[in-house]
């Protein structure tokens, strides 16, 4: 193997998964199974993911090391949900212009009005678990594109 064939990146940033042109996308869902999911998925197609089970610590990870996309649950259980966490996005100057794919595995009528547009806050797309493979990769692909 020759020496221009070996990325070069240190041990902080082997720990942390950067490698040149490696797009971060931050996942901020409650669910450690969807997580493991999700990362899987976007890991084996060269994403570096980082993830988040609560929109406080999402909103503290997306402040310390901006994504080039945020994937929210709606119904992240504790203080604050998805709309917050894309709310507090838009108020944040550093945060507004960082895409939103909104994720949710709500799928009944009574529950539409936590999937309503009015909720303010960035949502670029929509998607509803469970996620397909493909489904996902060509949804981040279009947001990162489109950024």
């Amino acid at each position: 193997m020759r020496g221009g064939d070996v990325t070069q990146v240190s041990g902080k940033e082997y720990e942390r998964g950067i490698v040149a042109g490696q797009k971060h996308v931050l996942v901020i869902d409650d669910d450690p199974d969807f997580l493991d999911y999700v990362t899987i998925v976007l890991s084996a197609n060269d994403y570096r993911v980082r993830t988040a089970r609560s929109a406080g610590e999402g909103l503290e990870m997306m402040r310390q090391d901006l994504p080039d996309l945020v994937m929210l649950d709606v119904m992240i259980s504790y203080a604050l949900d998805g709309w917050d966490v894309s709310r507090q996005m838009q108020s944040d100057s550093r945060l507004r212009d960082i895409p939103v794919l909104i994720v949710s595995a709500i799928v009944s009528r009574e529950d539409d009005d936590l999937l309503a547009s009015d909720k303010g806050g960035r949502v670029d797309a929509f998607m509803s678990k469970p996620l397909e493979p493909s489904a996902l990769l060509s949804c981040v692909a279009g947001l990162i594109r489109t950024s």
